[in-house]
């Protein structure tokens, strides 16, 4: 949550409500919404970390708020985040122990599990699709989060698929 915190703060001063709100309209619904509490925390990190600075502003008929703009050193921050790149892959992965550690307990069965994840996935790709339907059309990014999603989804489904056929042919 920093970093894109830092991202919303490069365009200009905000407050966190607003940087809240931002950052739903950007990401749409298929995105986990932070709580505003989660956000308020975040930027006390930043501005303990020297990344942002924040000033109260008076309002007149509602309590003060703090606008928080980046400094320097957050837009250094930003950039190095910028130039990174990702490339962990997904190599621990929890169901993956699950299946390889289920024979050596004796405590669940390997297609079970299987099976169990598939409806799982296909149940996550219903769900985003009914999102896809439901976001709003000029929101590209909201779409493009959904259909990474949902390839994502399907590349899991194509792997269980793959494990499925290696654990069969073992039997």
């Amino acid at each position: 949550m920093r970093l894109p915190l830092l991202a919303l703060l490069a365009r200009g001063p905000a407050h966190g409500y607003e940087l809240k709100q931002d950052l739903e309209q950007l990401l749409g619904s298929a995105y986990p919404q932070p709580n505003v509490g989660q956000i308020y925390v975040t930027l006390g990190r930043l501005e303990k970390s020297g990344l942002i600075e924040g000033e109260d502003v008076e309002q007149s008929s509602r309590p003060n708020k703090k606008v928080y703009h980046l400094t320097d050193a957050g837009r250094e921050a930003l950039h190095a985040w910028f130039e990174e790149t990702e490339d962990e892959p997904r190599v621990r992965d929890e169901f993956f122990m699950k299946l390889a550690l289920a024979p050596q307990t004796g405590l669940a069965d390997q297609i079970a599990l299987i099976n169990r994840q598939r409806r799982q996935y296909l149940n996550t790709m219903r769900s985003l699709s009914k999102l896809a339907a439901a976001e709003d059309r000029d929101n590209r990014i909201a779409h493009l989060l959904i259909e990474g999603a949902m390839l994502h989804l399907q590349a899991d489904l194509d792997w269980l698929e793959r494990c499925q056929e290696e654990l069969e042919e073992q039997q």
